[in-house]
C-alpha cells in the first residue's frame, strides 16, 4: 500500500473530527466515521501507524510490533468486532488459517488445537478421565453464556438514547438469556470455581485469561472468556494469521479510512487537547500548528496519556485523579529475530505458549513467554531460506525496574540482555540451535513501549479486575471530548479496542446510518 500522509497540516486546519493515535481502536473509529460521512483527521505521532499493532522491516524481514494471534477474521458475518468493523468499511483482508500451535508447560511439551475435542485428548493424557469430564461439563455450562455474549453485536453498541433502536432489534435474542448476560459482568473464576477441580485445567484457563486480558480469571470479565469459547470451541474452528502480517491489518483499515475521504497525518504529535468555553474544539501538534475539530476529539490513547493532554482546568479535579489512579498491568519484553532456516526441522508451529512455573502465579514476572513465527504460514515476512520471529513476555514486564534508565549507556545494554534470556531458553525449547541462526536480533523493552507507543510506562493498559468496576464509555465530563482504545469498554485485546472504536464512532452517527450500517454487514 502506497500512504498518503501530510507532514504539514496545511490546509487541513478544520476538520468534523480529530482522532489521536492511529491504534486498532483509533483506525477502527475513524474509518467508521468516514464511511458515516463525516470529515476526519488521524494524528499518529509514530511515523508508523498501528499503535501497537504496527509492522516495521530489517533486512528484508517484515516483523509484528504486537500481537499476533487472530481469530474470526475470514468470515461473515462474524461475531469479532475487528471483522464486523472491516466489513462496515468494505475492506478485505486474507488470511491464512491453521488450528493448532505448541504449548511447553511444566507437565510437558504438546500440540493443541482449538475445536471442542482436541484439548480432552490432551487432559486424558496429563489428568485423565476426571479432567475430560470436567472440561466437557465446562463447555456444556459455557455454552448459554458464549450464546449470550454474542447475542447483541458490538457493531449495534451506541453510548446514547440512540441505542434503544439500534440494539432493539436484538432483545429478543437477548431476553433468551438474561440471567447468563448478569453473570458475564462479573468473574469468570466464578463460573470456573463452580465447575473445574483439576489443578491442571484451572493453570490453563488462567493461562488463557492472561493471555486474552492481561488478568487471570479472577479479574477477567465471564464476557470475555465466554467470547473466546464462542470462537475457540466450536467444531471446525481455526485460527487466522493476515498475509502480510498486522502491518497488513493496519494497511487495510488505513486503506478503509482513506477510501470514505479520512486523512491519516504521520508524525504529527499531539501536545494538547485545544478546550474553548468548556468543550474540547480540536488539537495543537508539537509545532504549534492546529486543527479546529467541529464535532468531536476523539483520544485513543491510554488513559494516562490522555489526561496529559488536557489542560488542567478541563475536567473535574477528581474525575482526574479516579482516572489516574487505574491500575495498570505492566509491560513488556521483546525478541524479535531473523533467522537461516538450513538445516530446522520441519515441524514447526506458527505459534508457541511456554509457562516456566505455575507455582509462581500466571502474572509473574518473566513467567509466560509467546513464542510467534509467522512466517511458517506466509514466507513473504522473510526472504528466501528465513523466519521471521517475535518472542515477547505478555504484560509482565516491570516498568519499574527500568525506569529512569538511559537507553545510551551500558548498564541499560546490560540489563537488556539479562532480561532477554527467559526470551532465549523459551525459544531454545523449540530450535535449540536458535542463537547460532540469527541474522538479525532486536531487543525491545518496556522503554521500547513508552517512547515509541506513547504509553504511559510501556503499559499493556489498565488492569481493571471484573466484579470490582468496569471500563468506562466513550464519553467524558469535556463536552466535545471522547475516548476509545484499550482504557475504554471493552477492554484490553484487538476484538475489544475495535468494538471501543466502533461504540465511539455509533455514538456520533446518525440513527438512520448506523441503522444502515448494521444491514449492510447483516446484523439485521
Amino acid at each position: 500500500m502506497k500512504r498518503r500522509w501530510v507532514a504539514n497540516i496545511g490546509d487541513m486546519q478544520n476538520t468534523d473530527i480529530v482522532v489521536i493515535g492511529s491504534g486498532i481502536g483509533g483506525l477502527s473509529c475513524a474509518a467508521l466515521l468516514a464511511r458515516y460521512g463525516f470529515d476526519v483527521i488521524v494524528c499518529e505521532s509514530h511515523s508508523i501507524p498501528g499503535g501497537a499493532a504496527h509492522s516495521f522491516e530489517r533486512n528484508g524481514f517484515k516483523f509484528d510490533s504486537g500481537p499476533s494471534l487472530y481469530s474470526g477474521l475470514s468470515y461473515s458475518p462474524s461475531a469479532n468486532p475487528l471483522k464486523q468493523v472491516l466489513d462496515a468499511i468494505g475492506s478485505e483482508l486474507p488470511c491464512v488459517t491453521y488450528d493448532t500451535w505448541g504449548c511447553c508447560l511444566p507437565e510437558g511439551d504438546f500440540d493443541t488445537s482449538v475445536g471442542a475435542k482436541q484439548f480432552s485428548e490432551v487432559l486424558m493424557k496429563f489428568r485423565g478421565d476426571d479432567a475430560v469430564s470436567e472440561w466437557q461439563e465446562l463447555q456444556r455450562v459455557m455454552e448459554p453464556f458464549a450464546s449470550a455474549a454474542i447475542s447483541i453485536p458490538p457493531a449495534a453498541l451506541r453510548f446514547d438514547f440512540g441505542a434503544a433502536r439500534t440494539v432493539g432489534p436484538f432483545v429478543p435474542s437477548l431476553a433468551k438469556h438474561l440471567a447468563d448476560v448478569i453473570k458475564l459482568t462479573g468473574p469468570f473464576s466464578r463460573i470456573m470455581d463452580g465447575v473445574v477441580k483439576n489443578p491442571f485445567t484451572r493453570n490453563w484457563l488462567n493461562l488463557l485469561c492472561f493471555l486474552l486480558s492481561g488478568l487471570p480469571a479472577d479479574g477477567t470479565s465471564a464476557a470475555e472468556v465466554a467470547f473466546m469459547f464462542a470462537d475457540w470451541y466450536k467444531p471446525d474452528a481455526v485460527l487466522e494469521y493476515p498475509i502480510g502480517g498486522s502491518g497488513a491489518l493496519v494497511d487495510t483499515l488505513v486503506q478503509g479510512l482513506e477510501r470514505h475521504g479520512g486523512k491519516l497525518i504521520l508524525g504529527a504529535h499531539v501536545e494538547q487537547v485545544l478546550v474553548e468555553g468548556n468543550r474540547a474544539v480540536g488539537v495543537r501538534m508539537r509545532d504549534r500548528q492546529e486543527i479546529r475539530a467541529r464535532r468531536a476529539v476523539i483520544s485513543n490513547a491510554s488513559v494516562w496519556d490522555t489526561l496529559k493532554l488536557l489542560p488542567e482546568k478541563a475536567i473535574p479535579k477528581n474525575y482526574r485523579a479516579k482516572r489516574q489512579a487505574t491500575p495498570e498491568c505492566d509491560s513488556f519484553m521483546h525478541l524479535h529475530l531473523g533467522i537461516d532456516t538450513q538445516g530446522l526441522q520441519s515441524n514447526l508451529r506458527c505459534h508457541y505458549i511456554v509457562v516456566n512455573d505455575w507455582e509462581l502465579g500466571i502474572t509473574a514476572p518473566q513467567n509466560v513467554v509467546v513464542i510467534s513465527i509467522p512466517s511458517i504460514l506466509d514466507p513473504s515476512l522473510a526472504p528466501p531460506g528465513k523466519h521471521v520471529i517475535h518472542v515477547y513476555t505478555p504484560g509482565n514486564e516491570p516498568y519499574s525496574i527500568w525506569q529512569g534508565m538511559d537507553r545510551r549507556n551500558q548498564e541499560y545494554a546490560e540489563k537488556k540482555r539479562s532480561r532477554a534470556e527467559v526470551m532465549w531458553q523459551a525459544l531454545q525449547r523449540i530450535i535449540p540451535d536458535i542463537r547460532s541462526r540469527c541474522e538479525v536480533t532486536l531487543i525491545g523493552t518496556p522503554l521500547t513501549h513508552e517512547r515509541y507507543l506513547r504509553r504511559h510506562q510501556g503499559s499493556y493498559g489498565p488492569a481493571i479486575p471484573a466484579g470490582t468496576s468496569m471500563f468506562p464509555g466513550p464519553s467524558t465530563p469535556l463536552s466535545g471530548l471522547m475516548c476509545c482504545g484499550d482504557s475504554t469498554f471493552p477492554g484490553i485485546g484487538l476484538p475489544a479496542v475495535a468494538a471501543s472504536g466502533m461504540i465511539a464512532a455509533n455514538t456520533l452517527a446518525p440513527i438512520n446510518k448506523h441503522l444502515a450500517m448494521l444491514q449492510d454487514i447483516r446484523c439485521i
